[in-house]
This record gives structure tokens, C-alpha cells and sequence, in this order.
């Protein structure tokens, strides 16, 4: 890629608080890619989004995309590549030389890679907290890891699913990991955490969040008083947005 102008940006709606236009621009910076630049997309509706194409169509590099807007991009894309079409989310956008688009799912890299240094060997078993794009791509990395997991959701729509009025004292002390894919507890609403029986949690627990701002969300705090490994999602979201970078520069 040369030092031509370039626009890359994140779709997602309400995201003014983006982590990856700050991630990306002070990376352009630090290249001396002074004609590259990432903005937000903020769109109302993914109907949207073939709007911007229109409008940046001859100097677009890359996207990414966040919520709500992982799952139902795919329609809009014109490739997908192997894992994204297995785990059913997109997070990263790559513009082919012919002008077509693919998409790719670079959360699973993120994720694995930000999740593996907690991990002590004994986690079999894991509770998914919400049920969205981010979610698919957690259960495709726990799969991977021999880790059985169930998803909590307000409204349960199949086997594979509880409500958080299910979660006993048992579910919670069998399954150890414990990972937070909703936005409950995202600045500014900093106070509010999934609703999961956390006096049940123990030592051998393990909580990740994908959240990072704040660094430490109610939900990861209510963990460690009860001494359990917490992780925020800020590794997860460098990692993802390194290979996105790899991707639309291979």
C-alpha cells in the first residue's frame, strides 16, 4: 500500500467513543502515513452502509465494524472469508484490487491470543454473557480450546442458551470463565454489570471483558473481591486491529 490517500474506518452506530479511531490514527502517525486517516462511521441503520462506498469509494482502504452491526453487514459483503462464514460475525473489511469486498473476523485472533495467558488448564467450562456478534466469536475461539460453553441471554432462544434468572450456585461453580460480551458497564454507564449471582464466584474463577473503558467495569470488580483472574478487553482490541492491518496491507 502506498502513501497515497487512504480512508479507513469503523462502522457501528452511537461510537463516538471508538477505540480504533484513536488506535489507528496515532499508528499512522507513528508510520509518517501522513495522508492515511480512520474515521467513524456512525450509521442509523446498516441500510446505510453502501452509502459509504459512494461516497469514499476511490480512497476507502478498510473497515471495521462494531456493534450492532457484525452479523448484519454479511449481506452487504460481497466475499466472506472461511472462519467469518463459520462463526457468522464480521469485524474487518478488506477492499479487494477488483473493488469487491471481504470480510474477515479478527475478534477470534484477538481474543484467543488476549484470553490464553489466563487460562490455568482446568477451564472447561464457560458462560457466554450476551448473545451478539462479539459473542459468536468467543464461542468459536472456546470450541477451538475444548472449553464446553452456554450462552446467558434475557430472552433464551434455544438449548444452547439460559436466562440470567437460570444461573445457580452450581452452573456458576462449574463454569469457571466467565466472559462478558455485552456492553453493560461501558463509560458513561460505568455502574451497570450483568445481572449473574456474583457472590457464588471463587478463586478459581476467571473473568474476561470486553470492555476497556473503564479499565476495571463493575462487573470485572465484583470478581477480584472475590479473588478471581479479571482481564479487560483493551489486548483483545489491539491484537484485532493489528490483523486487521495485516490483512488489508497482505
Amino acid at each position: 500500500m502506498n502513501n497515497q490517500k487512504k480512508i479507513f474506518g469503523l462502522i457501528g452506530k452511537n461510537i463516538a467513543y471508538s477505540f480504533s479511531r484513536n488506535y489507528f490514527n496515532k499508528k499512522f502517525k507513528k508510520l509518517g502515513l501522513k495522508d492515511y486517516s480512520y474515521v467513524n462511521f456512525d450509521i442509523l441503520e446498516i441500510e446505510n452502509f453502501s452509502n459509504i462506498f459512494m461516497e469514499n469509494n476511490s480512497t476507502l482502504g478498510g473497515m471495521n465494524v462494531t456493534i450492532p452491526y457484525k452479523e448484519a453487514v454479511i449481506p452487504y459483503l460481497d466475499e466472506l472469508d472461511t472462519d467469518a462464514k463459520k462463526i457468522g460475525a464480521v469485524n474487518t473489511i478488506k477492499i479487494l484490487p477488483n473493488g469487491r469486498t471481504k470480510g474477515y473476523n479478527t475478534d477470534v485472533y484477538g481474543f484467543e491470543n488476549a484470553l490464553k495467558p489466563l487460562l490455568k488448564g482446568n477451564e472447561t467450562h464457560a458462560l457466554i454473557l450476551g448473545t451478539g456478534g462479539a459473542s459468536k466469536a468467543i464461542a468459536f475461539v472456546l470450541k477451538k480450546l475444548n472449553i464446553s460453553y452456554l450462552y446467558v441471554s434475557r430472552t433464551p432462544k434455544n438449548s444452547k442458551t439460559i436466562s440470567y434468572s437460570a444461573l445457580s450456585e452450581s452452573i456458576i461453580k462449574t463454569h469457571t470463565l466467565i466472559v462478558n460480551s455485552t456492553p453493560l458497564g461501558t463509560h458513561p454507564n460505568i455502574k451497570d454489570c450483568p445481572q449473574i449471582p456474583y457472590q457464588f464466584l471463587r478463586e478459581g474463577h476467571v473473568l474476561f471483558d470486553l470492555i476497556y473503558n473503564p479499565a476495571i467495569t463493575a462487573f470485572l470488580d465484583k470478581g477480584r473481591q472475590k479473588g478471581t483472574a479479571i482481564k479487560n478487553g483493551e489486548q483483545m482490541l489491539e491484537l484485532q486491529a493489528e490483523k486487521a492491518w495485516e490483512i488489508w496491507n497482505n
